[in-house]
């Protein structure tokens, strides 16, 4: 098996794979053909850097055409790529090579600055450059087995650094069970991912998905913008939209939706969304928005099927075949029903699938068996469709040197249904001011992601703790619902 020989290179040469939307207001669109001769010829720039098979390849690049070549690239020469969001900073993408040790690195130029301050100790492909893959010989298809490596993606490091999670070659076709019960793409329609490369909703729906069901995907490489979104949309005669629960929201409170004639499907995960944009959207365009659920671990495991009526606010169903129960109010899987169930952490003992997978995510079930989400055990915090573990917002916090100790906690927000509030302890000679709450915000998004910086600061004499040192999170969202 191999996805780039065996589903890509097998579609119709000249139907239309992709649609890529520049920041500059370009419009280019890829036949499977085209799509197919690139990522080979790519592939043999790879190898005549030195990529060989089960290498890692870190890709750091936006929602451009090159970031699907050099992901196909990789897959067809049995590379292992790990996509890392581009709003990382230096530190963030420090830590992932070190993790990671890549064999080489495709990164886009205008983030040579922030890559020249990781220092990656190995070679760097810079894009764009249309000679990567217009010239040269294509490298041939690996032949691949289902227990081969295929992916990296990393976790969100909610109790401590982020972790690099393997998926094996079974990981892409196993995305065939989310992409027809789930995503519903249709073969020779328009599907929509907006996510961000480096996600792990990006890696299986921005075209791997719509790719397996014969759908054209789209890469849209700027920032998000609700009536440009809408626009685009309506432009490119979108069938299936799959968009963050916050993405649909802002749009339902800030704009006015058009009916949108050609949309046919929508659907969204990572958080619940509000019974108040869910509404929106169905009255404005006679589609209901499907939730479902899923982990960087596990792929997607529930939803609503097309065609099915929405309960606002469950996250649906278990998807065909996969065994999900709840224990002590713990959602757990069997992973052996998980097509697309991970191998387990790089650089830790495989993840046995014949072993029950606990969530951490506290979930209720309904008579009909449909599932409600209902908050994570331990302390992620859910923003806008970002999953932020508190740990490294904290780490980053009291590397200032005004700060002695900082928890990170999530806050409700209207919008993006939590921020990341940060209540901080400062140190002798220093004094609360918002010129100080905006110099920590500020250091917080120049020593990792932005979407992680705290949008509120508080200050505090000191944090509760219990008993044995830890700090009480519980009391600290408590007093955030309150204010």
């Amino acid at each position: 098996m191999n996805f780039t020989r065996d589903v890509v290179g097998a579609a119709p040469a000249a139907a239309p794979a992709l649609i890529e939307l520049t920041r500059d207001g370009e419009r280019r669109v890829w036949t499977f053909g085209e799509i197919t001769d690139a990522s080979a010829r790519l592939a043999g720039r790879l190898r005549e850097h030195g990529v060989r098979r089960e290498d890692v390849v870190l890709v750091w690049l936006g929602n451009r055409s090159e970031w699907a070549l050099a992901m196909l690239a990789c897959f067809r020469i049995g590379a292992v790529p790990v996509a890392c969001p581009e709003q990382l900073r230096a530190k963030d993408l420090r830590l992932r090579m070190d993790v990671v040790s890549p064999a080489l690195v495709v990164a886009d130029e205008r983030n040579r600055e922030e890559l020249a301050r990781a220092a990656p100790a190995c070679d760097v492909l810079w894009v764009p450059d249309e000679r990567l893959w217009r010239e040269g010989e294509p490298a041939p298809a690996a032949e691949l087995g289902p227990e081969d490596p295929c992916l990296l993606t990393f976790t969100s490091g909610t109790s401590g650094t982020p972790k690099a999670v393997l998926h094996l070659q079974r990981y892409l076709a196993g995305q065939t069970l989310q992409a027809e019960h789930w995503l519903g793409a249709e073969p020779g329609a328009i599907a929509w991912c907006t996510a961000a490369s480096g996600w792990s909703k990006s890696a299986r729906n921005a075209f791997i998905a719509p790719w397996l069901r014969g759908a054209t995907a789209i890469l849209h490489d700027g920032r998000f913008d609700a009536a440009e979104r809408l626009e685009l949309v309506a432009r490119e005669r979108v069938r299936t939209l799959c968009m963050a629960p916050t993405e649909y929201r802002i749009i339902a409170k800030r704009t006015s939706i058009p009916r949108l004639p050609d949309l046919r499907g929508c659907v969204a995960a990572g958080e619940a969304l509000d019974p108040g944009a869910f509404e929106a959207w169905r009255d404005a365009t006679g589609v209901q928005v499907r939730d479902g659920y899923g982990q960087t671990e596990t792929g997607q495991m529930t939803g609503f099927r097309p065609g099915e009526t929405v309960r606002p606010g469950s996250m649906g169903r278990p998807l065909p075949g996969v065994d999900i129960r709840i224990e002590d109010g713990e959602l757990v899987v069997d992973p052996a029903t998980v097509p697309t169930f991970f191998s387990g952490y790089l650089g830790q003992d495989p993840a046995p699938r014949d072993l029950t997978w606990r969530t951490g995510d506290r979930v209720d079930v309904d008579e009909d068996g449909y599932l409600w989400f209902r908050g994570r055990a331990d302390d992620v915090i859910i923003s806008a469709g970002y999953r932020i573990g508190p740990f490294e917002v904290e780490t980053v916090l009291a590397s200032h040197p005004a700060v002695v100790e900082a928890a990170a906690v999530a806050a409700p927000d209207d919008e993006r249904g939590a921020v990341v509030r940060a209540v901080v302890v400062l140190r002798d000679g220093f004094a609360p001011s918002d010129d100080l709450a905006r110099a920590l915000q500020d250091h917080v998004k120049r020593e990792t992601a932005p979407y992680k910086y705290p949008r509120q600061v508080v200050f505090a004499q000191e944090l509760p703790k219990t008993a044995s040192g830890k700090i009480r999170r519980a009391e600290l969202r408590a007093a955030a619902a309150r204010d």
